[in-house]
């Protein structure tokens, strides 16, 4: 019987984290060897007394405090990490296989690039990491003989489609490629009159038609800044250029990508919409497991329905577009006000029709530079954040 593969979750609170494990208990050939989360420490010891994994991690230092008494009056075993690089250290231990990169937005660049870097197989859902960094992330990758997975259902899709017989060709990913269509369901205000937008409300905007998410990637999508930053993934992943990538909207979230080849084929992965199928896929890679979601029946869903996306309605999408042609630190300042601006929509004090216009004030006032080191991307991600909050609460409150 064959050794169990052992993964480290971070952020596995989160709903992608969450959607791992359920995958984790369709197969046995797993070990949990670490676990983190940010603030949910109540989840987090659940998944500690269930799954055992030798070491969990708290990045919010009150909560790490909280779990560490929560964890001593348990008969739970994992040991709490509390160094300021211990993200880092669960996702290059040498013990781990698989890193599952699950936490959201810039917050998960350092141990996402940790696991890249010791040459794991890191299962990406953290697409910020890729926005941020880009070709620093994909040449410590090659350099490292690092596996890249993307779990974004697009991107995995993708992939898929651009393999050959289960094993990725020996050619640039892009041989033989016309287009790369990027699908998207248009978010829930789809079709919303243009005029309610100003009115949009946190809850509205989190109500998925079709995705069960947390709360910031929800309003990306409502926004479809999510398919922004979707497109700046995938120039970097594939090696595509941005006049080789398509943005489709596809409201039944059944295809979820497709490649267009130069011989006229198309080919296309389909699935219900669950982010069990990329996370099976990612953990299996080459090979296929289990991921416990129900099949796939055409017939009952009886059309499937596509339209070309309204930039005037979603402007987000036109400023990631932008910044994937600038390239250099361009992707790192739209993702930083894109973050700020969503927590204040989310927290009211920001109105919806107020984020683009966050981030494109932002953009233009943040000179974009070649990013040639990840201290020049953090440093435009701190500019882009702080003059983000001036505006914030200045000028747009």
């Amino acid at each position: 019987m064959s050794e169990a593969v052992s993964i480290s979750i971070l952020g596995s609170t989160g709903s992608v984290g969450r959607n791992t494990l359920a995958v984790l208990d369709q197969d046995p050939g797993y070990r949990v060897f670490a676990l983190s989360a940010h603030r949910n420490v109540e989840l987090l010891l659940k998944q500690c007394q269930q799954y055992q994994p030798d070491f969990a991690v708290v990045t919010d230092a009150a909560s790490a405090e909280q779990f560490a008494g929560l964890l001593a009056e348990s008969d739970c075993a994992t040991v709490l990490l509390t160094a300021s690089d211990a993200l880092e250290r669960i996702a290059s231990d040498a013990e781990v296989q698989v890193v599952m990169a699950a936490i959201v937005g810039a917050a998960g660049l350092e141990s996402t690039l940790a696991a890249v870097a010791a040459g794991k197989k890191v299962l990406l859902a953290n697409k910020e990491s890729v926005v941020m960094s880009g070709e620093l992330f994909m040449e410590s990758a090659a350099r490292n003989g690092a596996t890249i997975i993307p779990i974004d259902s697009e991107h995995n899709a993708i992939f898929q489609c651009l393999t050959r017989n289960g094993e990725a060709s020996n050619e640039s990913p892009m041989a033989g490629v016309e287009k790369l269509v990027l699908t998207a369901s248009g978010g829930p205000f789809l079709g919303t009159e243009l005029q309610q937008f100003d009115s949009i409300t946190p809850e509205q905007a989190c109500k998925h038609p079709q995705w069960s998410m947390g709360r910031k990637i929800s309003v990306d999508s409502a926004t479809m800044m999510n398919k922004g930053l979707e497109f700046i993934e995938a120039s970097y992943l594939f090696g595509a250029n941005a006049e080789q990538i398509e943005i489709l909207i596809h409201p039944q979230s059944i295809i979820h990508s497709m490649v267009h080849y130069r011989d006229g084929s198309v080919l296309a992965q389909l699935a219900n919409p669950d982010m069990r199928v990329p996370i099976a896929h990612g953990l299996a890679y080459p090979e296929r497991i289990t991921s416990g979601v129900k099949p796939l029946r055409l017939a009952e869903i009886g059309t499937l329905q596509f339209e070309t996306p309204d930039t005037e309605r979603f402007p987000c999408l036109s400023l990631g577009i932008e910044a994937a042609k600038q390239g250099g630190t361009a992707p790192t300042a739209l993702n930083a006000a894109n973050e700020e601006a969503v927590a204040a929509f989310l927290e009211g004090v920001l109105r919806f029709t107020q984020i683009p216009l966050i981030i494109e004030t932002v953009m233009s006032k943040i000179p974009c530079e070649a990013a040639l080191s990840l201290a020049i991307i953090q440093d435009i991600d701190r500019q882009a954040r702080s003059l983000s909050k001036k505006l914030i609460s200045k000028d747009f409150h």
